[in-house]
C-alpha cells in the first residue's frame, strides 16, 4: 500500500491519514504528535523481514495470503490466534510454516476429549530419591503453541489456557512460571463436525485478539497447489529468517506506530454499535446482539490496525488498516440471541452493517 506523501519546500509533510490533510512538522508538536516522515522511514526499514517471513511461507502456503497476513498480525501484535475452516485448507501447516520461519521453540498439542490439564501445563512428580515434588513442564513453555482442534477437548482443558494466554505464566501446584517471550497460541477448530466437540466458552475466545476463517482456494491456486505436492521431493521447507529478539523488536515499533485521535474515536464507535446499536441508527440490531464487543475489541482493534500498517511499511493507521481487521477482531466477541439464529443470521452480517453504517473519519 503506497503512501502518497509529498513534501513542501520548507521540510513539511502532508499526511493522508484518512482523516483531513494534516501537516506535521519535522520535530514533534506540542500535543505530542510524532515526527511521521522519521517514524515512516524507521518502519520502513524494520519491517522489512515481514517480506521474507511471507517469502519463506509461500513456499508451502500457496493462496490464502490473507490467512498469513493475519498471522502476522497475531505474531506483531502479541496476540494468539484462532483459525477455524473446514479440513485440508492448510490451517495446521500455515502455523507450522510460520514457526519454522522464525527460529523459536514449536510445540504442537492435539487436542482430544481424553486430554487432561496436566498434558498442556505440566505436573508436580513425586522424586523418591529426593522425597520431594519436582515440576515437570507441559509443551505449553515454547514460544509457539499449535492447538490443534481446540474444541476437541472439554471446558476443563480449554480453561487451562486461560492463565497463559492473558497473563504468559503458568502456576503448577505452588508455583508460578513466566512463559517464554515471544509466547503466542495459535489454534484450530473445524467448523463442520459437531459430535465430540466442545464450543469454546465466550471467556476462551475473547482472548484471541483475532478469529480467521478461511475459504476455499480459487481454481488457479488450487491448481498449483496440486502441482507443488506432486513434484518430486514433495513442499519444499521454510528457513528460520527471523530470530525471536527481531519478533520483540518489532512489537515495540509497532506500538510506536501513529493512531490519530480520530481513528481512535472511529475505533469506539464501532465498537459501541454492537452494544448500543439504537444510538447509531441501527435499532434492529438491537433485537439480534445478545452481548456487543468488550474493551478487548477495542484494544484488539487498536493494536491489530498498527499491526496492519507495519505490515504495509507505514508508521501510521489509516481507516482502511481498522476496517481490514475489524472482521476478525470482532466476529468472535459478539453474541447472537435466538432470534438471529432462527433467521440464519451471523456476526458477520452484523459487522458488516455496523461498518456500513458506522462513519469514517
Amino acid at each position: 500500500m503506497e503512501t502518497n506523501e509529498s513534501t513542501s519546500p520548507i521540510g513539511e509533510e502532508v499526511i493522508p491519514s484518512g482523516l483531513e490533510t494534516k501537516t506535521v512538522d519535522a520535530e514533534p508538536n506540542s500535543s505530542g504528535a510524532p515526527d511521521i516522515r522519521a517514524l515512516n522511514e524507521r518502519i520502513g526499514k524494520a519491517s522489512q523481514f515481514v517480506d521474507l517471513l511471507r517469502m519463506e511461507m509461500s513456499k508451502t502456503i500457496i493462496g490464502q495470503s490473507d490467512m498469513v497476513d493475519k498471522l502476522l498480525i497475531g505474531l506483531l501484535g502479541n496476540g494468539h490466534v484462532l483459525l477455524e475452516g473446514v479440513p485440508g485448507l492448510a490451517k495446521t501447516l500455515a502455523i507450522k510454516s510460520l514457526s519454522d520461519s522464525v527460529q523459536a521453540q514449536f510445540s504442537r498439542i492435539q487436542f482430544t476429549p481424553d486430554l487432561l490439564p496436566a498434558d498442556l501445563i505440566g505436573t508436580m512428580i513425586y522424586n523418591q530419591r529426593e522425597e520431594s515434588f519436582k515440576v515437570k513442564k507441559g509443551p505449553i513453555f515454547s514460544n509457539f503453541v499449535l492447538a490443534d482442534e481446540i474444541n476437541r477437548a472439554p471446558a476443563k482443558v480449554q480453561s487451562a489456557l486461560l492463565e497463559a494466554m492473558q497473563e504468559r505464566q503458568v502456576t503448577i501446584g505452588p508455583e508460578t512460571f513466566e512463559l517464554p517471550d515471544p509466547f503466542l497460541v495459535l489454534a484450530t477448530q473445524n467448523p463442520v463436525e459437531q459430535e465430540g466437540t466442545y464450543p469454546l466458552p465466550e471467556a476462551q475466545v475473547d482472548r484471541f485478539l483475532l478469529k480467521v476463517v478461511i475459504g476455499y482456494p480459487t481454481k488457479e491456486e488450487e491448481q498449483q497447489i496440486v502441482r507443488a505436492n506432486l513434484q518430486p521431493g514433495g513442499m519444499r521447507t521454510p528457513q528460520a529468517v527471523v530470530k525471536p529478539k527481531d519478533i520483540m523488536s518489532a512489537r515495540q515499533l509497532v506500538r510506536e506506530i501513529y493512531l490519530d485521535e480520530k481513528i481512535e474515536r472511529y475505533i469506539i464507535e464501532l465498537v459501541f454499535a454492537t452494544r448500543q446499536p439504537e444510538n447509531h441508527g441501527l435499532g434492529h440490531l438491537e433485537q439480534l446482539i445478545s452481548f456487543g464487543a468488550s474493551p478487548r475489541a477495542s484494544i484488539g482493534l487498536g493494536i491489530a490496525s498498527k499491526a496492519h500498517a507495519f505490515l504495509h511499511h507505514r508508521g501510521y493507521v489509516t481507516p482502511e488498516d481498522v476496517r481490514a481487521v475489524a472482521m476478525d477482531v470482532m466476529r468472535h466477541r459478539i453474541g447472537l440471541t435466538f432470534e438471529a439464529e432462527a433467521e440464519n443470521i451471523s456476526q458477520e452480517q452484523i459487522i458488516t452493517e455496523i461498518m456500513d453504517h458506522v462513519q469514517v473519519p
